[in-house]
């Protein structure tokens, strides 16, 4: 089996799709995005298909290791999400030939369900109250908001003391048995995040998400070592190098 087409598509607001053909009719589909930047992929993409016209498709591992490592510059946004859309796209190819879903191809299933938590925003307070009933009356356990909308490089107190507002409003609706997550963005330098932190613990967030920015990863061990709020992060990082700083912390 040999690979014939690569083709993206862009679709509104933000998505970009990318699908693999190959020479016995089987396709195969991926998601190679990164948010605001999905032309910018798809140009990435479409270098990447010099190499992979051709190619057997199920040498699935053997082109991700050319694809991310072949190169003299490696990893970032771009490239690691065009690699990972392409990655996608001939494992599910690979699924289809052996007639097997993708996670029996990956070891076989961990669970057989997983929570899951809904997203109620949080950058302007107005409506979080109901956002936040409505997705209990879902039947959802979890939310996930902002911690907040811009800020200033030093928040002042006013701006601190919002933030644990919006999270004291979720904490009131979801009450003891259901949990509230909390997404900073990295909008906090360091400092800031840990006083933010500090002041919400009380409120026992299921996680905090991305207290600071990707490239501060060294000072993440020093921040995690100040609260007893569990920390989420690496939707920024892109390669196992990228990981080490917070795997340390």
């Amino acid at each position: 089996m040999k690979i014939t087409r690569i083709e993206t598509f862009l679709v509104p607001p933000r998505w970009l799709f990318c699908r693999i053909e190959t020479d016995e009719g089987i396709v195969g589909w991926g998601e190679p995005v990164v948010e605001g930047r999905a032309e910018v992929v798809r140009a990435a993409v479409d270098v990447l298909a010099e190499y992979l016209i051709g190619q057997d498709p199920l040498r699935v591992q053997d082109h991700w290791q050319v694809l991310s490592k072949g190169g003299f510059y490696r990893s970032g946004p771009i490239l690691s999400s065009a690699v990972a859309g392409i990655d996608q796209a001939l494992w599910d190819i690979a699924g289809k030939a052996y007639g097997a879903p993708v996670y029996a191809l990956l070891g076989g299933a961990l669970r057989d369900e997983v929570r899951v938590y809904a997203w109620v925003g949080g950058d302007e307070p107005a409506g979080l109250a109901d956002e936040i009933a409505a997705q209990v009356e879902a039947g959802f356990t979890a939310v996930k908001m902002n911690a907040a909308a811009r800020t200033s490089p030093i928040p002042t107190p006013a701006e601190t003391a919002a933030v644990v507002e919006r999270v004291a409003v979720a904490r009131e609706i979801l009450g003891p048995d259901r949990d509230v997550a909390v997404d900073m963005h990295g909008r906090f330098g360091p400092a800031a995040a840990r006083r933010v932190l500090q002041a919400i613990e009380p409120l026992h967030p299921l996680f905090v998400e991305e207290p600071l920015l990707p490239e501060q990863g060294q000072l993440l061990a020093a921040l995690v070592g100040a609260t007893s709020v569990p920390i989420a992060t690496g939707e920024r990082l892109y390669g196992r190098a990228e990981f080490l700083p917070a795997l340390h912390a």
